[in-house]
């Protein structure tokens, strides 16, 4: 078998709902050395909502309907220990280790301290970690995003960095004018946590609300909900 017709392979992309995981899932769908098989994502199980995001899981799991891939929910507990994440990651990687994939994806952009994690996870696991977005120039990136499409609203924010009332704000030129100098476009470092809605990489959109924002546990989170959803409360 020559380099032209090797089959691609398969990855398992980390989906935490937000715009880069979603642009990660369109840069590996358009290289054809990868096939994207799937999307996995850490939910705060007292609360069935994604891991920081705060994202419902009834909308995560339409969201995925929405890209076309099948999602596998790793329910954490709360509060959860290191220890415990570990393990419960440990058995999750296994398990796929074991359906033959041999590669997972994530969206960081350029804390190295995250990716060393990562890499330090996996190294015994027999899976290769890939970063397609890595190094990137987050001002650049941010505005190629919006340029193609893609739509989100912020979820969850540092009140410490941002304005609470940047709560369910459309990922745009408009909050890009608005963000504190030292605020990463992007908001990598945490500033900010989106749910991506549409974009090159949804086959349809996905239709929400945008709900009440509270402060809790020192961030701020706007409940974005489904359209369709009955007595959404007021936002």
């Amino acid at each position: 078998m020559n380099e032209m017709d090797r089959p691609p392979t398969q990855v398992l992309l980390s989906w935490s709902s937000g715009k880069d995981s979603a642009w990660a899932l369109h840069r590996l769908r358009q290289d054809p050395d990868f096939e994207v098989v799937g999307l996995f994502c850490t939910l705060n199980q007292a609360f069935e909502r994604v891991a920081m995001h705060g994202v419902r899981r009834e909308l995560l799991q339409r969201q995925a309907q929405c890209v076309g891939l099948p999602l596998t929910e790793i329910m954490l507990p709360w509060p959860c220990s290191n220890e415990e994440y570990a393990r419960i990651m440990g058995e999750f990687v296994a398990g796929v280790r074991a359906r033959g994939i041999t590669h997972m994806a994530f969206g960081d952009l350029f804390l190295e301290d995250v990716r060393a994690y990562r890499e330090q996870q996996l190294a015994s696991t027999g899976i290769t970690a890939l970063f397609p977005l890595w190094g990137s120039d987050t001002r650049l990136l941010a505005r190629e995003m919006m340029a193609a499409g893609l739509r989100a609203h912020i979820s969850t924010l540092d009140p410490g960095k941002l304005p609470a009332s940047l709560g369910g704000h459309g990922f745009d030129e408009a909050l890009l004018a608005a963000l504190p100098a030292d605020v990463d476009p992007c908001g990598e470092r945490g500033e900010f946590h989106t749910l991506a809605v549409d974009g090159p990489m949804f086959l349809r959109p996905l239709e929400i609300l945008v709900g009440e924002t509270v402060t809790r546990d020192g961030f701020v989170f706007t409940d974005l909900l489904p359209a369709d959803a009955t007595n959404p409360p007021p936002g």
